[in-house]
């Protein structure tokens, strides 16, 4: 026995409204932390898996997980890096550039981003002169900002830092949180104390894998400890109104498998866009707020379960080799869910040089450099961050045209 497994603290009531939060609608069992990466040689340490699952708060229509883990134990030390993504960064350049344009920011401005990472989009703000704030509990990846000149507090975000980040940036023109939103497990206090941050006309800009693409795609590898929160644009909506803020317009962004761009102001300064209006109406209509499709969706993932686990088992049996591409916290899942570990994938490969030389949580699957996957032609590469699918296989091409094959999971599988 390798593994021992740890309840986390149970969530009975909504994290939102506090009311009852119904059974699970999608119980991923017992997993390993999907960034608790594996130093060489550790592999035959007892790791901790905790259970996944997720509900749907039918009153405030908050989907979240059932149990809670620390969030020391998720963000002590951090390897996930944005900046290792060129199709992140291309993102981050037009999203400056579009929030610079629209709110008119220049060097009298702040912009400041929770959980900003490396600083990889505040760089994109502070070379067109635009004073930045990066806000970034992991204080391995907050060095790694401050060092390049970004500047960053390495603090969680919330009520009790908010006098402390005020004292260093004031208040800010436009706060950012890109993929932030979903960890904040005490969502009311957070978005409080957003309001609190920001400049009486100031606007909060937050980017999140969306929920009715998570759905509709079957993308429940999106789901890990880290994920607090499953968000749509009626349930960010009512938190926002809760905390004395309001969304004025939203739109579809095409990263992480698709997502979902949130514009939420403190004072009046906006009327709601057609557009806000139109998705609202849309998700309304889709059900995102019936149970149903939830159970619906439950189904797929059990039915994407079997299919993924009899096409790799079965091309192993046929003496194919097998890697994987990407050592994304959402591959983790995927792998752990389905069964299959280092007996079944050989190697993974991945262009973070923070990644390589470690192990795979739960199924030690060794990450090598990203050039292995041409130096080693496996016959077939799963790519497990399969949101940058179409940048890895262009990167990848002349694998795949010496006979290299590509599997993508979601939302069936299928090969290239």
């Amino acid at each position: 026995m390798d593994a021992k497994y740890f309840m986390p603290e149970t969530i009975g009531k909504c994290l939102g409204c506090a009311s009852d939060l119904p059974d699970a609608f999608l119980d991923l069992g017992e997993m390993p932390l999907a960034n608790s990466y594996i130093k060489a040689g550790d592999e035959g340490k007892e790791e901790t898996s905790y259970k996944l699952a997720v509900a749907y708060c039918p009153v405030c229509h908050l989907v979240q997980i059932t149990h809670r883990v620390a969030p020391e134990d998720l963000f002590g030390n951090y390897l996930y890096f944005s900046s290792f993504s060129d199709a992140f960064l291309k993102h981050a350049q037009e999203m400056a550039d579009t929030l610079i344009k629209r709110f008119a920011l220049d060097s009298s401005s702040l912009v400041m981003e929770i959980g900003s990472n490396d600083g990889y989009l505040l760089e994109f703000f502070q070379r067109n002169g635009v004073p930045v704030l990066g806000i970034e509990p992991a204080k391995n990846i907050a060095k790694v900002a401050n060092d390049k000149g970004i500047r960053t507090l390495d603090v969680f975000f919330g009520a009790g830092q908010v006098k402390e980040i005020l004292s260093v940036g004031g208040q800010a023109d436009v706060i950012i949180g890109n993929n932030v939103l979903a960890h904040i497990p005490l969502i009311n206090e957070f978005m409080s104390a957003v309001a609190r941050c920001l400049k009486p006309n100031g606007s909060a800009v937050f980017e999140f894998p969306y929920l009715k693409d998570l759905l509709e795609n079957t993308e429940f590898d999106t789901v890990y400890h880290e994920h607090v929160f499953y968000y749509s644009l009626s349930s960010i909506r009512v938190l926002a109104q809760r905390a004395g803020l309001e969304v004025y317009d939203a739109d579809r962004q095409g990263v992480h498998g698709g997502s979902l761009r949130v514009f939420i102001q403190k004072g009046k300064r906006y009327k709601l866009t057609s557009g806000a209006r139109s998705m609202l109406t849309d998700e309304e209509k889709f059900g995102i707020t019936d149970q149903r499709v939830y159970k619906n969706f439950a189904s797929r993932v059990k039915e994407l379960k079997q299919e993924l686990f009899g096409l790799l088992e079965g091309l192993k049996k046929s003496g194919k080799t097998i890697a994987g591409y990407g050592a994304a916290a959402k591959g983790n899942t995927l792998l752990n869910y389905i069964g299959t570990d280092n007996k079944t994938i050989d190697f993974v490969v991945d262009r973070s040089t923070y990644k390589q030389g470690l192990l795979m949580p739960g199924t030690k699957i060794p990450i090598l450099n990203h050039d292995e996957l041409l130096k080693r032609k496996p016959d077939y590469t799963i790519i497990l961050a399969w949101n940058f699918a179409q940048e890895i296989m262009e990167q990848q091409s002349q694998y795949h045209s010496v006979g290299g094959k590509f599997i993508i999971p979601v939302p069936r599988p299928r090969v290239i």
